[in-house]
Parts: structure tokens; sequence; C-alpha cells
């Protein structure tokens, strides 16, 4: 399995809509972010799921050093199929 294979695996996660988030990310932008941000979404990807979420819907404040990530990755999802409208992602 190749790194972004690994990498794609790692997004898999308990809540569906995450799952489409962080996947798009990957597909979308990983390969052509520069290396701090692709550090942060390692980072990002060992927080736990509700937070990761909390943070997608802007529930709770972001850490500094993820808020240009969770932008993003929230940018990234509102894209063709509109997985994210008023904030809120949506599968």
């Amino acid at each position: 399995m190749s790194d972004l294979g690994r990498l794609r695996w790692r997004c898999r996660r308990g809540i569906k809509e995450l799952d489409v988030l962080l996947t798009r990310y990957v597909d979308e932008r990983f390969a052509d972010a520069p290396h701090p941000e692709r550090l942060a979404f390692e980072r990002l990807l060992q927080t736990e799921d509700p937070l990761i979420y909390a943070y997608c819907l802007g529930q709770v404040p972001v850490p500094a050093e993820l808020q240009s990530l969770i932008e993003r990755i929230t940018t990234a999802s509102t894209g063709a199929a509109g997985a994210c409208a008023g904030g809120r992602p949506r599968c």
C-alpha cells in the first residue's frame, strides 16, 4: 500500500461526514500541500473524531496551528459535490 493509500485509510473515521471531509482533502489537496500543512494533517488524524468534527463545524475554537488546515479541509468540501453547506458537512 502506498503512503497516500495508508493516509486515505487513516481518514476512515467513525463519522461518515469526517470520512468524506478528510478523504476529499487527501484526494484534492494533500499532494500539493506545503510540508508544514502535511505534518499538521497527520497530527490532526491523531485527534479524536468528535473534536475534529467540532472543528469542522466551527463548534469549538481551532488551535492556531490547525486553523488554516481546517479551513482548507472545509473549503475542499465545497467543491462539485457541495459536501459542506452553511458550515455543516453533508453527504
